[in-house]
């Protein structure tokens, strides 16, 4: 019997995308850690199970995110976990707030935000640019989007990287960590009522006070929902964007042509942000539960089975990204499969392009080139996203 792949070794999580490819070759369909989730590899595979609901359940993502140690996840409540028609009602609530119009008036602040945090940065000597940049822009918008305490940035970001998945690397004897995460959520819960309890008593012009103002077919969100909707929002608006951030960066040290290429025409870097997405997804996976027996690329699966979506892994495959594992600036335009797809396709997924487009100007204009810093970087270890955990770069102004 064959060695189970493991998702969350530390040779998977420095570079994941050859293990995928053996995957994809020998096993498109198979047992992986952690325990045993049911891995689905190829392109096809993926859109297969992203596009059935009815069969591959967003539960996975509840099962997945909120074990039973630890007393309730909010994120585990929230619309990412729901199945329709439950889904469709509270995403009727938000998407306004990420429509066109709303893109439009908030660019200019966003903008502000990345010219502020460039113009702050060291010049000319060894800087880790995961906190000043790829972690301050998205923490500032998100904020301000939500009203939020700007002070609160650092602990925002650690429930963030909770939430999304470091409950998945803890062990069961690990005491200690568990009841640090338990620590977390509360921490959170406590926060974003008492957020939601200020915006109740003196509404705003931010996110939260119009969610609670909003009604469909004249119903409100609950508080436990918004409270929900608000950490699903921390971990779309900061998680996903600080990896697209740090990604660029990584892309941008390994490529100085790209570089040069991007600051000699700006109207590449909305090419430049899709094949980031696409060569280093921030979102590497997505748990699923089958509500019934199913066979997926040959593979019998039970009822109640759990399922890990590779959308890293799909995002490589050759069969529909020809050279899937070089970066071309160049490639046509790949589908959304970055910010899922079907129902559950991110409602913040033009805000993160717009985030990475902005952020990545203020470089360009700033800065005439960046190289690697004397130490290593080093990534996330989470089992749903992939990023720079570190990521010493210099950066030497015009």
């Amino acid at each position: 019997m064959r060695e189970r792949f493991n998702l969350l070794s530390p040779e998977v999580k420095a570079n994941p995308y050859p293990t995928y490819a053996r995957m994809r070759r020998e096993a498109p369909v198979c047992q992986v850690e952690p325990g045993g989730m049911w891995a689905v590899s190829r392109h096809e595979d993926v859109l297969r199970v992203l596009k059935d609901p009815q069969r591959f359940s967003s539960q996975g993502f509840r099962v997945a995110t909120n074990p039973p140690w630890l007393g309730g996840n909010p994120f585990s409540e929230s619309m990412l976990t729901l199945d329709p028609p439950q889904h469709g009602r509270l995403r009727v609530l938000v998407q306004k707030a990420f429509g066109a119009a709303a893109m439009a008036r908030l660019e200019p602040r966003v903008r502000d935000i990345c010219r502020q945090a460039v113009a702050e940065l060291p010049r000319g000597v060894p800087v880790d640019l995961m906190p000043p940049y790829a972690l301050r822009i998205p923490a500032a918008v998100i904020s301000d989007l939500l009203g939020l305490d700007p002070s609160r940035t650092t602990r925002l970001k650690q429930w963030a990287d909770l939430i999304t998945g470091g409950v998945t690397t803890v062990r069961p004897e690990e005491e200690d960590r568990k009841q640090r995460a338990r620590d977390a959520v509360a921490e959170l819960r406590q926060y974003f009522g008492e957020v939601l309890d200020a915006r109740a008593r003196t509404p705003g012009t931010d996110l939260v006070s119009e969610l609670q103002q909003a009604r469909v077919d004249g119903e409100a969100l609950s508080k436990d929902e918004l409270i929900a909707f608000m950490a699903l929002l921390l971990v779309g608006g900061i998680e996903t964007v600080v990896h697209l951030l740090g990604a660029s960066l990584v892309v941008l040290r390994e490529h100085p042509e790209i570089w040069a290429q991007l600051r000699a025409d700006r109207s590449r870097i909305p090419a430049f942000i899709e094949e980031v997405l696409r060569y280093e997804p921030p979102a590497q996976a997505a748990p699923r539960l089958t509500t019934e027996a199913v066979e997926v690329g040959g593979v019998s699966l039970p009822k109640g089975a759990p399922v890990l979506v590779l959308l890293g892994s799909a995002a490589h495959d050759d069969a529909h990204f020809p050279d899937g594992d070089r970066f071309n600036l160049s490639r046509p335009v790949p589908q959304n499969l970055p910010f899922g797809h079907g129902v559950h396709f991110c409602l913040g997924a033009q805000l993160a392009r717009m985030e990475g487009r902005l952020a990545l100007e203020a470089l360009l204009d700033t800065f005439r080139h960046l190289q690697a810093g004397p130490e290593p970087m080093t990534w996330h270890r989470t089992l749903v996203v992939r990023g720079p955990a570190t990521l010493p770069l210099v950066l030497h102004p015009h």
